[in-house]
């Protein structure tokens, strides 16, 4: 197999500038036209290669990989994540993704039948699902969902979270608990919450935080979780900070690993509770879940190496966001439509748009189908969408490959495939 990229002549060189010169960088076909980064990530070529050869190591010797090989690379990786995030090395484990993530702290809680899961209805359908099987078995915690209709200002987000936690609804008795799962960064719309606010409310309010980061690392600049101080904090890896997939870091602070009993699924080397003599056991199980490919976990060592080289996380997301907002405005533009977010307050890397679809057209599988393989097969392009607050929206990702044309295209794309779907629709078709 060729490799992807010869790491040694890479780093040698200045990067390439930001566009188009960018593509090279990445192993994508050459007609696609990737607008969809927050859904999957896109690693690039040099990290593809150290995945590989990482791989190549595995298998030449899994015995020698496996029982001594990786440990110390691992603890590295947990600990260039942990400095980027502001918090401490073992306060960091690496998990397949931010649902496995979420669910470990979820799966740990000791729950009482008056307790309330609080999630949000921008909520990612993985975790609302969670919450919902949670509440299904014994001893049937109940779910309470915070209602979000943006746009709303960052002031209006917290004011409105802040009058429901304190609603006669989600008050809960001297005994029980609460438990709040909020997005840094909503999954759809691509939306910035003021977490940090809110995770300051849940603390006036003896409400646990529990902060769905999957869009966070390497997209939000300057995250110090030491100071944010939330409960527990999970963020994709291989979505913005260009780890091979899957690959998330769970932030689990020294205050709090009490919580966390065991991995899921349970390690290997779990330590019954009695035994631990003030010993969390984290580490060690989370080292070894069981048999798994570590190559996209320590793939995180290249990525940042790489994150490094372009010029570091400030040039990389000063370049996407500003085109996530001049992209936004230009496919609104085109498309007839609007950004959800006129002032930009809610947009990082990820803008949101309004698309010209029938307001009566209702989501099926065979929608998702014939819309999905409109833009990806005929048209080689795709951006996420979805129904929101009474309108169909999509969400386009700006990546450090993309420029303002791509956007145009899409736009072009968008506009013949909502073309096509509507006639279907008004056919009786969709």
């Amino acid at each position: 197999m060729a490799p992807f990229a010869d790491l040694k002549t890479l780093y040698s060189q200045p990067p390439p500038s930001f566009g188009k010169e960018s593509l090279q960088l990445f192993a994508m076909e050459p007609k696609y036209n990737n607008l969809n980064n927050g859904s999957y990530g896109t690693p690039p070529k040099a990290v593809l290669q150290y995945a590989f050869e990482v791989t190549q190591e595995i298998e030449s010797n899994p015995e020698r990989f496996h029982r001594f090989g990786y440990q110390d690379r691992l603890n590295e990786a947990r600990s260039q994540v942990a400095s980027l995030i502001g918090a401490q090395t073992d306060e960091c484990y690496l998990v397949a993704n931010a649902t496995v993530g979420i669910n470990t702290v979820l799966r740990n809680f000791s729950w009482d039948k008056d307790d309330i899961i609080v999630t949000f209805n921008t909520s990612y359908h993985a975790i609302t699902s969670t919450a919902a099987y949670l509440s299904d078995i014994q001893p049937h915690p109940k779910v309470l969902q915070f209602v979000l209709n943006l746009p709303l200002s960052q002031d209006e987000i917290v004011q409105q979270f802040k009058a429901f936690i304190q609603s006669p609804e989600a008050k809960v008795g001297p005994n029980n608990k609460r438990v709040a799962i909020i997005d840094s960064i909503i999954s759809n719309p691509g939306a910035l919450l003021p977490w940090k606010e809110i995770t300051k409310i849940c603390k006036e309010e003896s409400v646990w935080s529990v902060i769905d980061a999957a869009h966070s690392i390497g997209q939000e600049l300057d995250i110090n979780l030491s100071e944010a101080q939330p409960d527990f904090w999970v963020s994709n890896c291989h979505k913005w900070l260009y780890a091979k997939r899957g690959c998330a870091v769970l932030y689990i602070p020294f205050r709090n690993q009490h919580v966390i009993k065991s991995t899921v699924p349970t390690s290997n080397y779990y330590i019954p509770l009695a035994q631990r003599n003030g010993n969390p056991n984290l580490v060690e199980q989370f080292e070894w879940i069981g048999t798994i490919d570590f190559a996209p976990y320590i793939s995180v060592l290249e990525a940042t190496k790489f994150r490094k080289w372009l010029g570091g996380e400030h040039k990389i997301n000063e370049y996407c966001h500003d085109l996530a907002l001049k992209g936004g405005r230009r496919l609104a533009e085109i498309l007839g439509t609007q950004v959800l977010d006129p002032d930009g307050s809610l947009t990082l890397n990820m803008v949101n748009v309004e698309i010209p679809l029938p307001l009566t057209l209702k989501r099926s599988q065979k929608l998702y189908e014939t819309l999905n393989s409109k833009l990806i097969e005929e048209h080689h392009t795709y951006s996420a969408w979805f129904f929101y607050n009474g309108k169909w929206w999509t969400r386009v990702s700006a990546q450090i490959f993309n420029e303002l044309e791509d956007f145009e295209k899409l736009g072009a794309a968008w506009l013949q495939v909502a073309k096509e779907i509507t006639q279907e629709h008004e056919a009786g078709n969709l």
